[in-house]
């Protein structure tokens, strides 16, 4: 009964795919990736949420709490919690930007801005590499969402599955069908974590969930990790906006007041985190034997909940990582063609994207299978890195006189800094690398920009 619930759910995410191509059959480069800007508040929501809410949330939000106590939760609902005022303020302005600048990408808005091919390029290359992980984590999160369906299937032929949506949902048309699919994608994902979280109160209680917990290590910090997350939470609320994907996604919105009203009603969607607590308690208090901490939700899914209804969490988390799996997609094709390989007509942008995408999605399986240490690596450090395009946002966005070179020399600092700073383990008594990397990206761009500035002013003296 779960497999065909799964299938049928599946089946109905390719049906909203085909409804969301109706009326776009003949979809140009900004149709296709940005939706012509059309976007009302209803999409723009249910897209944006599908690229935050994802498979970290179903798993690793839950399986950290599980394995480190609650005190491991508090940066993740803290940095989400802060990122929304970021994106409020913000984020209209980043879509102001892009109108005026005709963007499709993130490094778009620095080509236009700056005027500078050096800026645009390190952009985009340092978009791509960062992005790169991400893609091996969704096909590994599938795989740990989907083992406990019990199909028989080997690792590779799950990750080509998903890989056939996550193409076909991008190939039948492109962020349209995202938004579509992200609509049922959110509605089963909080209606699944509710269930579970329902489940466990009805099976023992809240006072029994809690208690146990109490009794468990990790619901505490020291001075050294109160640091940590405090200057996680603000580093992280201020690179959340700034992934390539979801940077296009606000490009997507009709106007800059569509973004403001979507991001007042984001923080409805924390109320599902009480629930992934409960789920994580209760695996935890029943010492469920996991194979990893990561589990905990869909262990306590499958001890509590019908046979029917692991269908539809199956499909829940299925759909979470095709959703984000869809967008680096659509980040990373049109990065590649338009700001690595400038001069292309729009319609090879498109073509050629396609053509990127199959390359990314075969490249992050390879990846996914064999569990590269050094992508591992990478994934650790992507958040610090992408976090890094803050100060030339943020530049961009208030419309400042500042040099192109500048800011990319800043950025790539920063970037560089904090992948050495987590390489050589370095604590910094706690203070996130990626945290002092930004302060240094953003002396570097002062600085640099001062000298430059002086410079042009000598010479036209001159």
């Amino acid at each position: 009964m779960a497999t065909l619930v799964f299938c049928f759910l599946m089946l109905l995410s390719v049906v909203l795919a085909l409804l969301s191509r109706r009326g776009h059959a003949r979809q140009g480069v900004r149709d296709f990736f940005v939706a012509s800007h059309q976007f009302g508040p209803f999409l723009v929501f249910f897209l944006s949420a599908g690229e935050i809410y994802s498979l970290s949330t179903m798993m690793g939000f839950p399986g950290g709490i599980y394995a480190k106590g609650v005190s491991y939760g508090v940066w993740f609902m803290g940095f989400v919690l802060l990122a929304y005022p970021v994106g409020y303020f913000l984020g209209p302005k980043i879509w102001e930007a892009g109108k005026k600048y005709d963007a499709i990408t993130l490094p778009d808005l620095f080509k236009g801005h700056f005027e500078s091919r050096f800026a645009e390029t390190m952009a985009a290359f340092t978009a791509i590499l960062f992005l790169l992980p991400w893609g091996q984590l969704q096909f590994t999160g599938l795989l740990f969402a989907l083992k406990g369906m019990e199909w028989g299937f080997s690792s590779l032929q799950l990750i080509a599955l998903a890989a056939c949506f996550a193409f076909g949902y991008v190939a039948i048309a492109g962020v349209r069908a995202s938004a579509f699919i992200a609509i049922l994608k959110d509605v089963l994902m909080v209606v699944a974590i509710a269930a579970v979280g329902l489940a466990v109160l009805s099976k023992v209680g809240l006072q029994s969930v809690f208690e146990g917990a109490a009794n468990r290590a990790g619901n505490s910090m020291n001075s050294t990790q109160l640091v940590f997350s405090m200057s996680t939470m603000l580093f992280q609320s201020l690179g959340l906006y700034m992934f390539p994907y979801n940077v296009q996604n606000l490009f997507t919105a009709k106007s800059a007041n569509t973004i403001r009203r979507t991001q007042m009603v984001m923080p409805l969607y924390m109320l599902m985190f009480p629930f992934l607590v409960l789920a994580a308690h209760f695996a935890s208090g029943h010492e469920m034997k996991l194979a990893s901490a990561n589990d905990a939700f869909f262990a306590t899914a499958s001890a509590l909940l019908p046979n029917w209804m692991l269908g539809m969490v199956a499909a829940a988390a299925a759909l979470s990582g095709l959703v984000v799996l869809a967008g680096l997609c659509l980040a990373i094709g049109p990065i590649f063609t338009r700001n690595l390989m400038p001069g292309l007509s729009e319609a090879r942008q498109k073509s050629g994207s396609k053509a990127v995408i199959l390359v990314y999605l075969g490249l992050s399986m390879v990846l996914a299978v064999s569990s590269s240490n050094l992508m591992v690596t990478i994934l650790n450090t992507a958040f610090n890195g992408i976090t890094q395009f803050f100060p030339g946002v943020l530049i961009v966005s208030l419309g400042m006189r500042v040099k192109g070179y500048a800011v990319a020399v800043g950025m790539l600092a920063g970037q560089i800094l904090s992948v050495v700073l987590y390489l050589e383990n370095v604590t910094l008594s706690g203070m996130n690398v990626g945290l002092v990397s930004l302060l240094v990206n953003v002396v570097i761009v002062l600085l640099l920009n001062a000298v430059t500035g002086k410079r042009t002013s000598a010479m036209s003296a001159q």
